[in-house]
């Protein structure tokens, strides 16, 4: 995959200032979205953690820039999302956001589809680089990181900061199956085996990826067979928001394991401040809904082709939690 080119958020939020009061956009004239539909896929269920911010994120840009956008929920299903474009696709829209979980080689001939249309794409927290190096000077872009890049900072990070010693036991929660977004937790993997770990892989099956709370079975069976377990890594934002509900239930004292794992929500907020997690890689969901709707009408509506910003890198734990929490409960952190 190629460097991603960076762009800082105030950068962006700079152009977007200018083109609404004095760009190309004047205050007389109509918002920069007017008159614009894009359909919007948030990823998992109506009211799931994660993509209840992707969706706050989007329904800011909808407000600012005066767009419409329509929300569709695919429970992470990667058939769902297809089902869902090709949907999108017969509405004719301006413009459609995807997450790239199906992988190019399931999505790339749908989008080819979709800009013969005349209907922009862009792709959010899972990169579809074919399909970027195909689309990007017809406007498709990509919001979110690199995936081997955030895994390993984080296993890196956590196993620097909880002390563990070579042959000490970790479990990693991921979704190795998928292409692109399975490379997260494989970074994961490669940095704890490198390190000496003994490290138990359990993959997220599509029922638990659907419907978090069902994931309270897994982390008790296993803490039952495994009570030597040191540390958690859970590759799903969902999953890492409801790490305090699984541990109590497994009866695992505060601090007992250390817990790593991606993406704030206010439980996870709750979570890190009550000992349960340690430590949080952020994706800022809310800047894949927003910046994905920019995206799309600086595409669309001007020409500009697809950019890249890559929203990952950042690490909450303890010391930095109290800053973000009440930003975590009104869903923009």
């Amino acid at each position: 995959m190629k460097s991603m080119m960076r762009i800082s958020f105030m950068a962006v939020f700079i152009v977007m200032a200018s083109l609404v009061s004095g760009g190309l956009v004047s205050a007389e004239s109509p918002r920069s979205g007017q008159g614009m539909t894009i359909w919007f896929d948030t990823g998992g269920a109506p009211g799931e953690p994660f993509s209840t911010i992707v969706q706050k994120g989007a329904e800011a840009a909808m407000n600012d820039l005066g767009c419409d956008v329509k929300f569709m929920y695919s429970d992470w299903n990667p058939e769902t999302m297809l089902v869902n474009f090709k949907k999108a696709m017969a509405a004719n829209p301006d413009g459609i956001v995807v997450f790239g979980t199906p992988g190019d080689p399931a999505f790339g001939p749908l989008v080819d589809q979709a800009f013969a249309k005349g209907i922009v794409v862009t792709s959010i927290d899972t990169a579809l680089p074919k399909t970027l190096l195909q689309h990007k000077a017809d406007g498709f872009g990509f919001i979110g990181t690199d995936y081997t890049t955030q895994g390993t900072a984080l296993a890196e990070e956590a196993l620097k900061r909880s002390g563990l010693k070579k042959g000490d036991r970790v479990f990693v929660w991921g979704l190795k199956r998928l292409p692109e977004r399975g490379k997260r937790a494989l970074a994961i993997i490669d940095v704890l085996e490198k390190a000496g770990m003994v490290v138990d892989y359990q993959e997220i099956t599509p029922e638990v990826d659907k419907d978090s709370s069902l994931g309270t079975a897994i982390i008790s069976g296993y803490l039952s067979s495994k009570p030597d377990c040191k540390m958690m890594i859970i590759d799903h934002g969902a999953l890492t928001s409801q790490m305090e509900n699984f541990l109590k239930a497994s009866n695992a004292e505060p601090e007992k394991i250390y817990a790593a794992g991606f993406s704030l929500s206010p439980a996870t907020a709750s979570a890190i401040q009550n000992g349960y997690v340690d430590l949080v890689s952020e994706m800022q969901p809310y800047m894949l809904g927003y910046f994905s709707v920019v995206q799309v009408i600086m595409s669309k509506r001007y020409g500009f082709s697809g950019f890249e910003i890559d929203t990952g890198g950042g690490m909450v734990d303890k010391s930095n939690i109290g800053m973000v929490a009440p930003l975590a409960k009104q869903g923009i952190r």
